[in-house]
């Protein structure tokens, strides 16, 4: 069965649409920020996401590059704009697909059909190992030479989000967004005290880090 996560402000248009998708053999769920869009597919996998572009607290484009970030997951957008610049914009960001509001259930189901064969495998793996620790994306936990470290909330939704991206670089922006939200994109104050915390907690050397890695006016890379 194929999970879709539908990300759709309006709740009468998002119950309705997991309704009938249930009905059709998938598993779907719903939320309704984009902050919560990247929160859930970074906490489960999953097969499919259809995503409304006009979301109370950020851009829907902005969590179309938030999950191309650090996944290829097929992403349909549904929205109610209709001009050529906005479908470009969403596509050239990494959307699959793009369909027009309103629409009709025969073509949703279409679409998600055409998202289904065209997908390829995009889970990550479970764990992601550093010399001296593990990162246990699945259980949310991390274990550092056989003891489990004690992360805040905040500190390991920074830590997912690197982990997810290993070996590449996360910007500043794209951080802040995931972990707090669109409100706070500028506010890089925020990642450096946290990126101190992280430091001291899984770093040998945390004035010399191994594994996290600053990378001046830019954002953060997690080499394992």
């Amino acid at each position: 069965m194929n999970s879709v996560l539908i990300v759709e402000d309006e709740a009468g248009l998002a119950r309705a649409m997991q309704i009938n998708l249930h009905a059709h053999g998938y598993q779907a769920t719903t939320v309704g920020t984009g902050t919560d869009a990247l929160k859930a597919a970074a906490s489960r996998p999953v097969d499919i996401v259809v995503l409304d572009l006009g979301l109370p607290d950020m851009d829907g484009v902005d969590v179309i590059r938030g999950l191309r970030g650090w996944s290829s997951v097929p992403i349909i957008v549904l929205s109610a704009r209709h001009g050529s610049q906005d479908k470009v914009e969403a596509l050239d960001a990494g959307a699959d697909d793009y369909v027009t509001k309103p629409f009709g259930l025969d073509e949703l189901l279409a679409r998600l059909r055409a998202a289904s064969r065209r997908a390829v495998s995009h889970h990550e793996p479970p764990t992601v190992a550093a010399a001296g620790f593990t990162v246990d994306l699945a259980a949310k936990r991390v274990v550092r030479r056989g003891t489990d470290v004690r992360l805040t909330p905040t500190e390991w939704s920074i830590l997912e989000v690197l982990a997810r991206h290993a070996g590449r670089l996360v910007t500043q922006q794209q951080l802040l967004t995931q972990v707090w939200g669109q409100a706070y994109a500028k506010e890089t104050q925020y990642l450096r005290v946290y990126m101190a915390q992280l430091r001291r907690k899984l770093e040998d050397d945390p004035s010399s880090p191994r594994h996290l890695h600053t990378e001046a006016g830019m954002g953060y890379r997690f080499d394992p």
